[in-house]
C-alpha cells in the first residue's frame, strides 16, 4: 500500500511539473504575441515613397592623363652629348631637345659620298669605252661594205670578206656587253646615292626635335648616356612630351557594368589632388577588348578601359593658379551617368529586401509569378503593424531605387534597421515607429537587440 501511494504521489508531481512547463511556455508565447500583458514592439524607422528623378551611375577609379602624350625615341644610336631640356619645361614643335654624338655618322656620310664618286667614275669609264667601240664599229662596217664590193668584183677572196664580217660581229657583241655593264654601273650609282642620302638623314637625326608643342612630362636620360635608336628594336625612350590642353581620365569598368556605359555619357569626376573641385567629362572611348588582372587570391578580374574627356570649362581656372595643374597618373574617381528617369515612384534602397515568399503572398493569386521562392519585397507600415508586399525595382542611384510595380507614391515603408528589414520583420508584426537616429545606441549597435 505504501509503495502504491508513493507511486501515485510521483505521478502527480510529474503531471504538475508538465503543467507548469506548458504554462511557462504559454506565458512566453502569449507575451510575444500580445495575448498576455503588454505586447512587444520592434522599433523601426519609416519613410514615405515619393516621386523623384533618379540618375543611374556607374562608379569607377582611374588615372588622369593628357589626351596627347608623345614618347620621344631617337632614330639613331649613340651617346647623348647635349640635353637641352628639363622635366616640366615647355617646348614648341620643332624645338631642339637633344644631340647625339655625330662623329660616326659624319664618317658614314664621307664613305657614302666616296662610294658615289667611285660608282660615277666607273660609269664614266664605261661610257668612254663604249664611245671608242662605237668608232671602231663604224670603221669595221665601212670596211665590210667595201670588201663586199671588192668580193663582187672578184678582187678579194671570200675568206677576206668573212674576216671583215667577223670583225663587225665581235665589235657589236662587245658593245652590247658594255651597254649592259653601263646599265649595271648606273644602278650602282643609284644605290650609292641612296646610301649617301640615308647617311645624311642619319646625320640629321642625331639632332632630336620636338614633334609637338607641350610640356616635357617625363625625362628618362642624362647627358652622357648612350641611347638605342628605333632601327634596333623599340629604341630608348628618352622623354615624353604631353599637351595638357585636353585632359582625360582613364578608368577600368567591370564587365558587369560596361554594358550600361555608352559613348557620350556624362561623368562627374573627382581628382584626389583637388578635393574641393568638381569636374565634368564626356565618355569618348570604350575599349573593345578586356583587361584581365590576376588578384593575389588567384581570381581574375575582367575590366574594360573607358576614356573620359574633361570639359575645359571645368578646369580652366586651375591654369590661373598652377602652371601645370595636372600630372600624368593623378588618381581620380568618376560617376558615369548612364540613365536618367524622372517623376517615378522611389524608396530608399535599404527598404527593398530579398526574402522567401511569405505565405500571405503565396496564397494571393495576384502575386503568383511561378516557382521562384525568392522575391524582392518592401514592408508597408499601417496602424502599428507591417505587411510585406512584392515589388518590381528599376534603376537606382546611391540612395534611392525606382519601384516600377507594387507601390504607389505616399505609402509608408520600413527603411531601418537594416537587419530587421532583411531578416526579422514578418507579416502583421507589431512595430513602433521612431526617428532613425534613435535606433542606434552610442556604441553604434542596433537597439533591436534589446527586444530579442
Amino acid at each position: 500500500m505504501a509503495q502504491q501511494k508513493k507511486k501515485k504521489n510521483n505521478r502527480l508531481l510529474y503531471i504538475l511539473a508538465a503543467i507548469a512547463v506548458v504554462a511557462i511556455i504559454g506565458v512566453v508565447i502569449g507575451k510575444q504575441k500580445g495575448w498576455i500583458g503588454k505586447p512587444q514592439y520592434t522599433k523601426v524607422a519609416t519613410e514615405k515613397s515619393e516621386k523623384r528623378t533618379i540618375i543611374e551611375t556607374v562608379s569607377a577609379n582611374g588615372k588622369v592623363y593628357p589626351e596627347v602624350e608623345v614618347s620621344i625615341t631617337p632614330d639613331v644610336s649613340g651617346e647623348v652629348v647635349q640635353l637641352l631640356v628639363e622635366e616640366g619645361q615647355e617646348v614648341k614643335a620643332g624645338a631642339l631637345l637633344a644631340k647625339i654624338n655625330p662623329d660616326t655618322y659624319v664618317s658614314m656620310v664621307d664613305r657614302a659620298d666616296a662610294a658615289v664618286n667611285v660608282s660615277k667614275s666607273s660609269t664614266s669609264n664605261a661610257q668612254a669605252q663604249l664611245t671608242q667601240l662605237q668608232v671602231q664599229l663604224d670603221a669595221a662596217r665601212k670596211t665590210l661594205n667595201r670588201n663586199k664590193q671588192l668580193f663582187n668584183d672578184e678582187v678579194i677572196s671570200k675568206a677576206d670578206l668573212e674576216t671583215a664580217e667577223t670583225a663587225v660581229k665581235n665589235l657589236e657583241a662587245q658593245m652590247q656587253a658594255l651597254s649592259k655593264s653601263i646599265e649595271g654601273a648606273g644602278y650602282n650609282v643609284q644605290s650609292a646615292q641612296a646610301s649617301l642620302k640615308e647617311a645624311k638623314d642619319n646625320l640629321k637625326r642625331t639632332n632630336v626635335y620636338a614633334p609637338i608643342s607641350g610640356v616635357v612630362s617625363k625625362l628618362n636620360i642624362k647627358q652622357g648616356e648612350r641611347v638605342v635608336g628605333t632601327s634596333q628594336f623599340s629604341g630608348t625612350e628618352i622623354m615624353k612630351i604631353a599637351n595638357f590642353s585636353n585632359i582625360e581620365v582613364r578608368v577600368d569598368v567591370s564587365e558587369n557594368d560596361i554594358i550600361r556605359v555608352s559613348a557620350g555619357d556624362t561623368a562627374q569626376v573627382e581628382i584626389d589632388a583637388y578635393p574641393d573641385h568638381k569636374f565634368t567629362g564626356i565618355v569618348t572611348h570604350i575599349a573593345s577588348s578586356a583587361n584581365s588582372v590576376n588578384q593575389l587570391s588567384g581570381d581574375q578580374i575582367t575590366n574594360f578601359t573607358v576614356k573620359i574627356r574633361l570639359l575645359p570649362d571645368t578646369y580652366r581656372e586651375l591654369f590661373k593658379a598652377y602652371k601645370i595643374p595636372f600630372r600624368p597618373g593623378m588618381s581620380a574617381s568618376v560617376d558615369i551617368q548612364t540613365k536618367r528617369v524622372e517623376h517615378i515612384v522611389t524608396v530608399p534602397i535599404q527598404a527593398v529586401t530579398v526574402r522567401e515568399i511569405p505565405d500571405s503572398l503565396k496564397k494571393s493569386k495576384s502575386t503568383e509569378i511561378g516557382s521562384n521562392e525568392l522575391e524582392e519585397l518592401v514592408f508597408i507600415h499601417k496602424d502599428g503593424k507591417v505587411f510585406s508586399r512584392k515589388v518590381k525595382p528599376g534603376v537606382q542611384d546611391n540612395t534611392y531605387i525606382e519601384i516600377v510595380e507594387g507601390l504607389q507614391a505616399g505609402e509608408e515603408v520600413v527603411t531601418a534597421p537594416y537587419r530587421v528589414v532583411n531578416k526579422k520583420l514578418e507579416d502583421s508584426m507589431n512595430v513602433e515607429v521612431v526617428a532613425k537616429d534613435k535606433l542606434y545606441t552610442n556604441s553604434g549597435k542596433n537597439k533591436e537587440e534589446d527586444t530579442e
